[in-house]
């Protein structure tokens, strides 16, 4: 066996040495540090002394193996190993794996070619990190495939499961905000990105980010490579990547596909209308809404079609996994897939209703655990309601027993509405409360006198 010079050198590991941020787990003890990427060492190899200071246990290796450094030097046999060790990669890659022990004090932990071949990470050597982990990985090693993995590695805020009732728990992983920062399977109606005949991508622009929006850049696609929701890309296609700034002053990331979308063949499946759900709930009594976590990173990008979402930063050039918010395909793919007789899809947000009989509770919570497995990530606490017998909210209205209402928190603003001092104020109040014309009775008639209010 050989191992590089570097990783016994008498020598400090130089600077520009390639070290990832690692973490150990055995038995109920963890241990952060650092571990040495070597393509020329033929196997993982961890410090004699540092196994001896965290106490990690050793066991004989049945072979002795001989070990020489890249310049012929014979090295001390090997006789020891760790038993199995979760070692956790970078924060999200997680795995099982045993280490060779040797006397190594300036490289504790070395991840040998043996271990690039069996992961195959893209490594940005000047950076020195990785920038994306093979098709294999993140189905079996990146933590949006292990969601107990998930909920040990990130320190998340605590979840509110206050209101999820007690036959939910075991699905309590459903409702967490670090596993839905995951990369979902493919399924059979993942989106498609079909193209008008002749028609390809255009090259968008190159805009230029400010230090705020560069900051910000660079922390939404380290966030999003670590999910597997993008990848590092060779596409022809590149659209412009921009920031928006938001209410609160942070700043919301957004693609510039309308090239894209302007040559998309649209799926003209609708949303659905109000009117329609409202018909779909009279006699309904038992309630259960879902709001979805993340709802257009639930569906993958259609195999194939991911080529087709690539946008350009100043970091590099990256396509999509998963369905982007910006896409023209977002809102159809969204709802017709969760459709069905007993529950009203509307974006993320989902409403199951049944009618009141003996099996009631029993057919909605199986409806909801289907969702919740089938789609995976909800929001937690007040965002979800279960088996409300007497109402919900949904959408800005109140849906009960007795019918629909709507949410006082949205009749708020008519009630606080000032005063119109003005024809072109008077119209836009008009405008705004014709929206809640079907909750008032005669309205017409109420709204007359100010419809017909002269000019001046």
């Amino acid at each position: 066996m050989r191992l590089l010079s570097g990783g016994i050198s008498t020598k400090k590991t130089s600077s520009s040495s390639t070290l990832l941020p690692v973490r150990l787990r055995w038995s109920a003890h963890t241990h952060d540090c650092q571990a040495l990427l070597d393509s020329g060492a033929e196997g993982n190899f961890m410090d004699y002394a540092l196994a001896q200071r965290l106490q990690i246990s050793l066991k004989p290796l049945t072979h002795r193996i001989a070990v020489h450094a890249l310049n012929g030097q014979r090295l001390p046999i090997i006789s020891l190993t760790t038993g199995d060790i979760n070692l956790i990669t970078s924060g999200t890659h997680s795995e099982i794996i045993s280490f060779y022990i040797l006397d190594s004090p300036l490289a504790p932990i070395v991840l040998g070619h043996p271990w690039l071949i069996r992961h195959n990470p893209k490594v940005d050597w000047q950076l020195r990190s990785v920038l994306a982990w093979s098709n294999k990985c993140h189905e079996s090693c990146l933590v949006s495939a292990c969601p107990s993995v998930a909920m040990s590695v990130f320190q998340e805020e605590a979840v509110d499961l206050s209101n999820v009732p007690a036959e939910y728990l075991d699905l309590k992983e459903v409702f967490s905000k670090s596993c839905a920062a995951s990369l979902p399977p493919h399924r059979p109606y993942d989106c498609a990105i079909d193209l008008l005949s002749g028609k390809s991508p255009p090259k968008g622009k190159f805009y230029s980010l400010s230090v705020p929006e560069r900051e910000a850049m660079e922390k939404y696609i380290s966030d999003s490579l670590a999910s597997g929701f993008i990848r590092p890309s060779f596409s022809p296609a590149g659209a412009g990547f921009i920031f928006v700034g938001k209410k609160d002053g942070s700043l919301r990331p957004c693609i510039d596909y309308r090239g894209l979308n302007n040559i998309t063949v649209k799926n003209t499946y609708p949303l659905l209308l109000m009117s329609s759900a409202f018909e779909r709930l009279q006699g309904a009594s038992i309630f259960t809404k879902l709001d979805l976590r993340n709802a257009y990173h639930l569906v993958r990008i259609r195999e194939g079609d991911e080529w087709k979402t690539a946008f350009n930063t100043p970091r590099g050039h990256f396509e999509y996994l998963v369905m982007p918010q910006w896409s023209s395909r977002h809102s159809s793919t969204t709802c017709c897939e969760i459709w069905s007789i007993n529950s009203y899809v509307y974006l993320d947000d989902i409403l199951i209703f049944f009618l009141f009989s003996p099996g009631t509770r029993a057919a909605c919570m199986t409806s909801a655990s289907e969702v919740a497995r089938e789609w995976a990530f909800c929001q937690g606490g007040k965002m979800c309601f279960f088996f409300n017998a007497q109402s919900t909210p949904f959408l800005g209205y109140i849906v009960s027993t007795e019918g629909i209402r709507m949410d006082p928190e949205k009749v708020k603003a008519v009630v606080e509405w000032p005063s119109p001092d003005s024809r072109k104020a008077l119209q836009r109040f008009l405008g705004f409360a014709n929206f809640y014309r079907r909750f008032i009775r005669n309205f017409s008639q109420l709204a007359a006198p100010l419809n017909t209010r002269p000019p001046s």
